[in-house]
């Protein structure tokens, strides 16, 4: 691995992080926790969220003005002292999202709510529409901000950032990212 880059897992380490986990990024009040569904191969090879080169989570979360600068997965905990941490649905690490069950999701989903009542950060951001819908029981769920809230936090829902996501490209992606910030900076 050169410096300024993330590991790059072997193909031995991607077949073995199927069922892995990745370890939240979390703390108590923060400003906003971003939820993926669960751990793609890399992530769970790597240890480090978002961590495919083709993820845009992290270029989205640097051009919404969400970090000063863009972070590389391996810098993930950097995010806890800009107030933002991050955790999943589902803890599981799979090759698509699409492997997990819904049976799945939605305990992913109560686990979540048990999650934001112990750390109470102001916004929960679920990142990927279909698995929110799922995970909640919401099936007419739209992108942004949602009616309900999780005690005090509010929920807001925010377009998967994989690069599998065609629907949105990155400039389309840091705009959702951005209409969050200003409203957590409002």
């Amino acid at each position: 691995m050169g410096s300024g880059s993330s590991p790059r897992p072997s193909p031995a380490d991607l077949a073995a992080a199927p069922d892995k986990t990745v370890p939240d990024v979390i703390g108590p009040d923060l400003r906003v926790l971003f939820c993926g569904i669960n751990p793609g191969l890399w992530s769970g090879a790597t240890g480090y969220h978002f961590a495919r080169p083709g993820n845009r989570f992290w270029p989205a979360l640097h051009r919404s003005g969400f970090t000063p600068r863009l972070l590389r997965p391996d810098e993930h905990q950097e995010l806890l002292g800009l107030g933002l941490g991050i955790t999943n649905v589902a803890t599981r690490t799979t090759a698509k999202a699409d492997q997990l069950t819904a049976d799945e999701l939605r305990a992913g989903g109560r686990a979540l709510v048990e999650r934001v009542e112990q750390y109470r950060p102001r916004v929960l951001a679920v990142l990927g529409i279909g698995a929110y819908r799922t995970a909640f029981g919401r099936p007419r769920t739209t992108i942004g901000p949602q009616p309900e809230r999780i005690g005090a936090t509010a929920v807001w829902v925010l377009p998967n950032p994989s690069g599998l996501n065609a629907h949105y490209t990155l400039d389309a992606l840091a705009s959702e990212f951005g209409a969050l910030r200003e409203v957590v900076e409002a």
